[in-house]
Protein backbone atom coordinates (compact mmCIF):
# COMPACT_ATOMS: atom_id res chain seq x y z
CA UNK A 1 0.00 0.00 0.00
CA UNK A 2 1.31 3.42 -0.97
CA UNK A 3 1.68 5.96 1.85
CA UNK A 4 0.49 9.50 1.28
CA UNK A 5 2.60 12.46 2.21
CA UNK A 6 0.74 14.21 5.09
CA UNK A 7 1.94 17.63 3.87
CA UNK A 8 0.18 17.28 0.51
CA UNK A 9 -3.54 17.76 0.14
CA UNK A 10 -5.95 18.00 -2.73
CA UNK A 11 -6.84 21.54 -3.74
CA UNK A 12 -9.72 22.40 -6.03
CA UNK A 13 -10.39 25.65 -7.84
CA UNK A 14 -13.84 25.99 -9.43
CA UNK A 15 -12.38 27.78 -12.46
CA UNK A 16 -9.35 25.62 -13.15
CA UNK A 17 -10.24 22.25 -11.56
CA UNK A 18 -7.83 20.20 -9.46
CA UNK A 19 -4.55 21.96 -8.62
CA UNK A 20 -1.23 20.94 -7.25
CA UNK A 21 -0.25 22.38 -3.88
CA UNK A 22 2.43 24.63 -5.44
CA UNK A 23 -0.05 26.12 -7.93
CA UNK A 24 -2.60 26.85 -5.23
CA UNK A 25 -0.04 28.75 -3.17
CA UNK A 26 0.70 31.05 -6.11
CA UNK A 27 -2.91 31.98 -6.86
CA UNK A 28 -4.41 34.76 -4.73
CA UNK A 29 -7.29 33.68 -2.52
CA UNK A 30 -10.31 35.95 -2.77
CA UNK A 31 -11.95 34.51 0.39
CA UNK A 32 -15.42 35.90 0.88
CA UNK A 33 -14.78 39.60 0.15
CA UNK A 34 -15.22 40.44 3.84
CA UNK A 35 -12.65 42.49 5.72
CA UNK A 36 -11.62 41.28 9.17
CA UNK A 37 -11.42 43.52 12.24
CA UNK A 38 -9.63 42.71 15.49
CA UNK A 39 -8.12 44.35 18.55
CA UNK A 40 -4.45 43.62 19.24
CA UNK A 41 -2.49 44.29 22.40
CA UNK A 42 0.28 41.67 22.25
CA UNK A 43 3.72 43.01 21.47
CA UNK A 44 2.55 46.58 22.00
CA UNK A 45 3.31 46.98 25.71
CA UNK A 46 -0.39 46.68 26.60
CA UNK A 47 -1.55 49.41 24.23
CA UNK A 48 -4.64 48.53 22.17
CA UNK A 49 -4.56 48.78 18.38
CA UNK A 50 -7.52 48.23 16.07
CA UNK A 51 -6.43 46.21 13.03
CA UNK A 52 -8.39 45.94 9.78
CA UNK A 53 -7.06 43.28 7.39
CA UNK A 54 -8.02 41.04 4.44
CA UNK A 55 -9.42 44.09 2.68
CA UNK A 56 -11.01 43.47 -0.73
CA UNK A 57 -9.50 46.73 -2.04
CA UNK A 58 -6.51 47.69 -4.14
CA UNK A 59 -3.56 49.68 -2.74
CA UNK A 60 -4.91 53.16 -3.55
CA UNK A 61 -8.36 52.45 -2.11
CA UNK A 62 -6.78 50.97 1.03
CA UNK A 63 -4.67 54.09 1.50
CA UNK A 64 -7.73 56.35 1.13
CA UNK A 65 -9.70 54.18 3.58
CA UNK A 66 -6.86 54.39 6.11
CA UNK A 67 -6.93 58.19 5.94
CA UNK A 68 -10.70 58.25 6.33
CA UNK A 69 -10.59 55.89 9.33
CA UNK A 70 -7.89 57.92 11.08
CA UNK A 71 -10.00 61.08 10.65
CA UNK A 72 -13.20 59.35 11.80
CA UNK A 73 -11.50 57.94 14.91
CA UNK A 74 -9.50 61.13 15.63
CA UNK A 75 -6.51 58.91 16.14
CA UNK A 76 -3.18 58.04 14.60
CA UNK A 77 -2.50 54.92 12.66
CA UNK A 78 -0.58 53.32 9.86
CA UNK A 79 -0.84 51.13 6.78
CA UNK A 80 1.43 48.07 6.95
CA UNK A 81 1.44 45.16 4.50
CA UNK A 82 -2.12 45.87 3.38
CA UNK A 83 -3.37 46.06 6.98
CA UNK A 84 -4.76 49.25 8.50
CA UNK A 85 -3.74 49.84 12.12
CA UNK A 86 -5.57 52.49 14.15
CA UNK A 87 -4.26 53.41 17.59
CA UNK A 88 -6.76 52.59 20.34
CA UNK A 89 -9.96 50.55 20.55
CA UNK A 90 -12.08 51.99 17.71
CA UNK A 91 -13.84 48.85 16.48
CA UNK A 92 -17.33 50.40 16.56
CA UNK A 93 -16.24 53.52 14.65
CA UNK A 94 -14.39 51.44 12.05
CA UNK A 95 -17.46 49.23 11.53
CA UNK A 96 -19.62 52.34 11.06
CA UNK A 97 -17.28 53.80 8.41
CA UNK A 98 -17.07 50.47 6.58
CA UNK A 99 -20.86 50.12 6.57
CA UNK A 100 -21.21 53.69 5.28
CA UNK A 101 -18.83 52.80 2.40
CA UNK A 102 -20.82 49.65 1.62
CA UNK A 103 -18.06 47.25 2.66
CA UNK A 104 -18.61 44.16 4.80
CA UNK A 105 -16.59 43.70 7.95
CA UNK A 106 -16.47 40.82 10.41
CA UNK A 107 -14.96 40.92 13.89
CA UNK A 108 -12.36 38.27 14.49
CA UNK A 109 -10.34 37.20 17.49
CA UNK A 110 -11.56 37.08 21.07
Amino acid sequence: MRRRDPNLRAVFDSDRGRLETGEAAETPVDRDRVARLRLETSGRRGKAVTVLYDLPLDAEETKALAQELKRACSSGGSLKDGRIEIQGDHRAAVEAVMKKRGLSVKRSGG
